[in-house]
This record gives structure tokens, sequence and C-alpha cells, in this order.
């Protein structure tokens, strides 16, 4: 019989991975195989124990603090999903080189990583625009700023940086 604690705390995962939009299995899929379904809705049900280090990297998974996790706080703050991070690759090429060097070698990194030659927009991740900004030398919201400006990203990035 699972404890109320443990209850709690499965309530608590279940509303943060719901926020997101998230299935059990679209929890599998987007973790590549690392979380499983299974294993997820046991720890929700509170059917089975969540060692520390799991909850953290859950909540490292889940790009929320480890606090919005645990029992006995106010309710998760609703998220939503978080928006897409978008390079905008036709816009990219109206933008002066000495601007869009980096950008545009990282871009045709992903791509080639990628496979990803479709030639209108490319989807980032959060850590790629942390290493943009290490790059370009400046904080992830002052390049997210600069590129808004040049049009390459959607100003409803904003919010994905604020999720930093």
């Amino acid at each position: 019989m699972p404890s109320e604690y443990a209850k709690s705390l499965g309530a608590r995962l279940r509303a943060i991975r719901t926020q997101q939009g998230l299935s059990l299995h679209g929890v599998e899929e987007k973790s590549h195989g690392r979380w499983k379904a299974v294993v997820v809705g046991s720890y929700e049900r509170g059917d089975r124990a969540v060692t520390v280090q799991k909850l953290a990297e859950l909540a490292d998974f889940y790009g929320v603090p480890m606090s919005e996790l645990l029992p006995g706080g106010a309710a998760p703050t609703p998220l939503g999903p978080t928006p897409k991070l978008v390079i905008d690759l036709e816009r990219m090429q109206q933008v002066p080189q000495e601007k869009a060097g980096p950008l545009s070698r990282y871009v045709a990194t992903i791509q080639s990583q990628r496979g990803d030659y479709n030639g209108r927009v490319l989807s980032i991740r959060q850590e790629d625009l942390r290493s943009l900004a290490v790059i370009y030398d400046k904080s992830p919201s002052d390049l997210t700023e600069e590129l808004i400006n040049w049009g390459v990203l959607d100003p409803e990035a904003r919010r994905a940086v604020d999720a930093f």
C-alpha cells in the first residue's frame, strides 16, 4: 500500500508531465527510452519508491526545479508546454554574415548531424541556445533578444528562455 507521501509525490509528477502535454509513452519517446512508461507510471501511482537521484534526474528531464516535484509546498506552477526554439533559416540568410556567421556554422552542424535539410526552419534545444550564447559571448536571454530582432527567432522564444 503506497504511503500518502508517495501518492502525493506521484500526483505532482503526473501534474508536471500532463502540463507538458506528455503521455507516459510520450515520456519514454522523448527520453529515448531513458524513462520507461511503466516505471514513470509506477512512480506516479506511488507503487514504486523513487530515489533522490532519480527524482533529480526526472526534474531535469522535465525542466523544472526539484522542489516543484516534492509534496508539501504549493501546487505545481502551471507551466504549459515550453515554446519551441525554431530558427527561421530563410530569414537567417538575410542577416549580414559578420553577425550570423557563428549561427550559420552551428546550424549547418546540426543539420549535418540530423540529416535535416528542409531549408526553411530548424528546431534547436535550450542547450543549443546556451552553447550559442557562449559562442556569441552573451547571456541566453540577450542572444534570444538579438535573434528575435534579426527575425530568425519567434518572440514566443522568450518564454523558453525564461524556463532556464
